[in-house]
């Protein structure tokens, strides 16, 4: 287990050293009032401690992700662990911190906005299709799966369990986020929490034959390493969703000094989890029943089974799905609001009356029961496509902001054109895309990549010559008859 306990101690060792060093290149304000305070609505912006703060940021990005995907992607073999630790430190942390903390800088904004600001009108536009669609795909997912689980552990109707799952997310969606999100999700955290460690605990208890470190394709039909696993294992090493979930928590946060704990070290947590669920389905690599045959099976959710039973009884594995089964939940209804939030913005609908936070919500819905009767892995290879490429766009929002900051801006410039070039190859090569050969594709993504860097750098000539603002100015404290909330930013 030389390989797996490593990998978690780098992790570790990765948010106390580079998550410092990306703090210091960002620069954060102690003083400076964030918009938890200064738009307060009591609806969606509403000051939060960093505790509750955090968890909800790990609820919200820790969906199926963290462990369908590492799962699938453990049929590569080690080379798994590889990409999660260094996409996990390198890239998905960066990402998620930058995102959330830009949006912290300019008012709480959603990502098509600040694409919008830093990339162009016409990448607003983009972005927004992307943006829905994503997280319609993320709401669907999330639906059908922890459905599934509960379906195959309690025997009650599955088109039953959906529903219910609906009208939480949609009670979740429309109410005040501290009301349902804010009251909830700390025993809903407690649950993630037993489940990913009994399971990491159960592995050493009982020895599971995880293997070593190689780079070797383990993969039974040979499927390329490039690109396929770096779009396989998104949450947990680099995902586009949680640019779209950190807006939330950035409405919500007290003080910019907390960015780090609750935007980077989030991830990082959610790194450990699918390094735990990786070196997990590895374990079942040997034995009669090999990880292929229970995918080919049953998919991700019957290895989650297989391997909660296996580990911790039939107690602590009923226990373990789950808190797998909170994951998808908890990210499925902040992928609902989050997507409210992005539609309400775009076309400037005040979203204080519920009635038009009703009008906005009930049609994505719609479109997402729909949704529900698509295959699950068909939508899984589009979920992971659409997740990267707004990974992608989300990256060279942040090297825009550091460039035009006059910040070091590799720490978001390199995994950006690396993730440019695997997208690109990802659409050219894939059946969901254009079908090429593989050696044409990299011809392909190559060129992409390198007509996305020549415009990247023609917006920042064009942006250079002017008096561009990277950060809003913080604006004035509205009056809430609640003088704690100030309290609470000195405080922190």
């Amino acid at each position: 287990m030389i390989t797996f306990i490593a990998s978690i101690l780098l992790l570790i060792a990765g948010y106390f050293t580079y998550g410092k060093f990306v703090e210091r290149v960002f620069v954060t304000d102690r003083k400076r009032r964030t918009p938890a305070f200064t738009m307060r609505d009591n609806i969606d912006y509403v000051p939060m401690n960093t505790t509750r703060n955090s968890l909800i940021q790990l609820l919200n990005i820790a969906g199926v992700g963290p462990i369908f995907g590492p799962i699938l992607g453990a049929l590569y073999g080690p080379v798994a662990f590889v990409w999660i630790v260094i996409g996990c430190i390198f890239a998905g942390a960066v990402h998620d911190y930058l995102t959330g903390m830009i949006s912290i800088r300019n008012h709480g904004a959603h990502l098509p906005q600040l694409a919008g600001k830093f990339l162009g009108q016409a990448m607003k536009h983009v972005v927004n299709g992307f943006a829905i669609l994503l997280l319609l795909l993320v709401g669907t997912v999330f639906v059908t799966s922890p459905a599934a689980l509960l379906s195959n552990m309690t025997s009650l109707s599955l088109t039953l369990i959906i529903v219910a799952i609906f009208i939480y997310y949609l009670i979740a969606t429309l109410l005040p986020i501290d009301k349902v999100i804010g009251r909830i999700y700390p025993y809903f955290g407690a649950l993630l929490l037993f489940s990913a460690a009994g399971i990491g605990i159960g592995m050493i208890v009982t020895g599971a034959p995880i293997p070593e470190l190689s780079f070797e394709n383990m993969h039974p039909d040979n499927a390329p390493i490039f690109p396929l696993l770096f779009l396989t294992i998104s949450c947990g090493a680099l995902s586009g969703f949680h640019a779209t979930q950190t807006p939330i928590i950035s409405r919500t946060t007290q003080n910019e000094t907390n960015g780090r704990k609750i935007f980077y070290g989030m991830m990082i947590t959610e790194g450990i989890i699918a390094m735990i669920w990786a070196a997990a389905a590895m374990s079942l690599f040997y034995g009669d029943q090999t990880l292929s045959d229970v995918l080919a099976a049953g998919g991700p959710a019957a290895v989650v089974s297989e391997v909660s039973t296996t580990m911790l009884g039939a107690v602590g594995g009923t226990l373990a799905v789950l808190g797998v089964i909170v994951l998808p939940i908890t990210s499925g209804d902040t992928a609902f609001r989050s997507a409210r939030m992005i539609i309400a913005d775009y076309i400037k609908i005040d979203q204080k009356p519920i009635v038009k936070r009703i009008m906005v919500a009930l049609p994505l819905f719609v479109v997402s029961y729909a949704l529900t009767h698509m295959d699950f892995t068909l939508l899984w290879r589009y979920f992971s496509w659409a997740n990267q490429t707004t990974a992608v766009i989300a990256l060279w929002v942040g090297t825009m902001y550091l460039v035009l900051s006059r910040k070091p801006h590799w720490i978001t410039s390199i995994p950006a054109t690396f993730m440019t070039m695997a997208t690109f190859t990802y659409l050219a090569y894939a059946p969901i895309g254009f079908g090429l050969p593989m050696h044409l594709s990299y011809v392909v993504a190559a060129l992409g990549t390198l007509v996305c860097i020549a415009l990247f750098m023609k917006r920042v000539r064009r942006l250079s010559r002017t008096t561009f603002a990277v950060d809003e100015p913080a604006e004035p404290v509205l009056t809430t008859g609640n003088n704690t909330d100030d309290q609470l930013v000195t405080s922190s």
